[in-house]
């Protein structure tokens, strides 16, 4: 089993930065791409960002330009930098992690959720 545990989020306002952080623990050799999920009210869950162990990258249309994921594979960390954020991002925040033997992430259930950090953007 992989645990994972989220930090950062908070109250912004239009046009601020928020840096979340996901340690995961557990089973990490069981694990490759990591990512963020987001759920708003009313609306569809979605894939906001993955990267893989090697680094490779996805974003959502929506957060292009303006989010980057990171890791740190040392610690066992993902990273996402928000910036230029807008009220559509506000939204409870899940990392994620998928079984090693996921390739290709996108439209693929995560193996693993965190507990959900709130990122409320005011305008």
């Amino acid at each position: 089993q992989v645990q994972l545990v989220e930090s950062g989020g908070g109250l912004v306002q239009a046009g601020g930065s928020l840096r979340l952080s996901c340690a995961a623990s557990g089973s990490i050799f069981s694990i490759n791409a990591m990512g963020w999920h987001r759920q708003a009210p009313e609306k569809q869950r979605e894939l906001v960002a993955s990267i893989t162990s090697g680094g490779t990258t996805t974003y959502a249309d929506s957060v292009k330009g303006r989010f980057t994921i990171s890791r740190d594979n040392a610690k066992n960390t993902v990273y996402l930098q928000m910036n230029s954020l807008k009220p559509e991002d506000t939204a409870v925040y899940y990392c994620n992690a998928w079984d090693r033997r996921v390739i290709v992430v996108v439209n693929r259930t995560p193996n693993y959720w965190g507990q959900g950090t709130q990122v409320t953007v005011s305008s």
